[in-house]
């Protein structure tokens, strides 16, 4: 029953986890998008330059982004395989920092209303572009904002559940170690002979029938 438990704990934390995964992928393949657009406009704007464009922080903001949401992804799914007691702290503490980052980016836009000038300025303008389409779409991109914290709070929940149940079964496998140990002694104790015991008998046996049998030699 224990294993069943556990195995379902470590499947229902490996589907959770690929959320955060799906997220980071679709941000990776819009920042790709992203460099693609910029670098074509930098190329048709100085046809005869043929210096590299240096992408702007929007775009490096959104690969990284989703970089580091497939990497807590992969500690996660590594995690929740193994059932190691120092992955799941580590993948623990990763989410709780990151909900933590969210909490005050998100008090941020909503408390400051000048937020936007704390931002350096886009070039591409694709950071308008992405500004305009989340306030068109709000309750949509307010559903996946949800989904995504929900997402890493069950997944501290069941990584802070297998942590424990890992712990458990442990401390169970440490007493029951301890007692076979301790029982070891007394089940393969030695028994010792009684040598003195039985030669004396045979001994005062032997002399009791040479003494009864000597007058019949004698004779």
């Amino acid at each position: 029953m224990a294993r069943l438990v556990k195995s379902f704990l470590q499947s229902m934390l490996k589907l959770v986890n690929l959320v955060m995964g799906m997220v980071g992928v679709t941000i990776i393949l819009y920042g790709l998008w992203m460099m693609r657009v910029w670098q074509r406009d930098m190329q048709g704007s100085s046809s005869d330059s043929f210096e590299p464009p240096h992408f702007p922080w929007f775009i490096w903001a959104s690969i990284i982004t989703g970089i580091s949401f497939c990497v807590i992804t992969s500690i996660g799914h590594i995690a929740a395989d193994t059932v190691n007691g120092h992955c799941l702290s580590c993948y623990m503490v990763i989410l709780v920092s990151l909900l933590l980052l969210e909490t005050a980016l998100a008090a941020d836009i909503f408390l400051n209303s000048d937020w936007e000038k704390d931002l350096p300025e886009d070039p591409t303008g694709r950071f308008d572009d992405f500004k305009d389409f989340v306030n068109s779409n709000i309750e949509m991109f307010q559903w996946i904002g949800l989904l995504i914290v929900l997402a890493q709070g069950i997944s501290i929940l069941l990584a802070m559940v297998l942590r424990t149940t890992e712990r458990g079964q442990a401390s169970n496998y440490d007493s029951d170690d301890d007692y076979t140990t301790a029982g070891n002694p007394l089940l393969n104790r030695p028994v010792q002979p009684l040598p003195y015991v039985a030669n004396d008998a045979w001994t005062v046996g032997h002399d009791n029938v040479i003494s009864y049998s000597q007058p019949y030699f004698t004779a």
